[in-house]
């Protein structure tokens, strides 16, 4: 078989697994660079050709090193049909890095100063129960359930369906917003799309919140909040959607009342 016949098991197979879309898009595209990188007919690959491709990488992420190797791994199991054979496909070690917070003060100061109703929306709805960029402008009309105050998150990270409150100031805000733009599918369309890009909220953040931000920072900011007004962790990981509660408590040590309330020596 040729290299893109094995590019075409590869990605048929992820779709067949139910991947998310975009880790399909990643995978893809790290397979197809590996097979057009090698100088190794595919039915000749072994584990050795794998680990000497890593060894050459210029990672420039832990994340992206990640990526590559699940990426392989996948093309080696699937496209290959091969046992794997056990050779340093070392996990890098995470950075341990903090979130970064932006002080509620802050958030809802910048938001009230917002005079576009569309801009205005996004970054209140996002603010509020810590959504993704991809779950805002993944939000239906439909998703609005003003009859039981409530937000309905479908088939977000880990094709994971979730419920989470709607405040009523937010849903107050969202009415004037539709009736002023009066979107079709998506709570929030593009100018020239269905949609609104990820890269157009990225963009909001920057513009009204401060050039150093990014839209995930509404999320960790939104969560260490929460912690701050003593919000019980379990109900943080629901509205996070945390499979792990150890992903949610990394809050708690970014949270200003958990570091003040600790009982100094002096």
């Amino acid at each position: 078989m040729k290299k893109t016949d094995y590019y075409g098991i590869c990605k048929a197979k992820l779709k067949y697994l139910n991947y998310a879309d975009r880790t399909i898009e990643v995978y893809m595209h790290y397979i197809n660079r590996f097979l057009n990188e090698i100088d190794v007919a595919p039915t000749k690959l072994n584990s050795n050709h794998f680990q000497s491709y890593l060894d050459r990488f210029q990672f420039t992420s832990v994340s992206q090193q990640n990526q590559v190797i699940n990426a392989i791994r996948f093309l080696y199991k699937f496209g290959l049909n091969r046992t794997y054979n056990k050779v340093s496909f070392d996990r890098p070690k995470k950075n341990r890095k903090l979130p970064a917070v932006i002080s509620k003060a802050h958030m809802l100061k910048s938001i009230d100063s917002i005079t576009n109703l569309k801009h205005k929306a996004i970054i209140s709805i996002a603010y509020s129960v810590g959504l993704r960029v991809s779950e805002v402008i993944n939000l239906k009309i439909s998703d609005i359930d003003s009859d039981r105050m409530v937000i309905n998150i479908k088939q977000s990270k880990g094709r994971k369906d979730r419920v989470l409150p709607l405040s009523r100031g937010v849903l107050n805000l969202i009415r004037r917003y539709y009736k002023a733009y009066k979107p079709k599918i998506y709570l929030f369309n593009g100018q020239n799309s269905l949609k609104y890009t990820s890269s157009s909220c990225n963009n909001l953040v920057k513009k009204y919140i401060g050039k150093q931000y990014h839209f995930h920072l509404l999320r960790h900011s939104c969560f260490t909040n929460l912690v701050d007004e003593n919000v019980n962790l379990r109900v943080i990981q629901k509205i996070a959607g945390h499979s792990s509660s150890r992903t949610t408590e990394i809050y708690t040590h970014v949270s200003s009342n958990t570091i003040k309330n600790v009982p100094l020596a002096l």
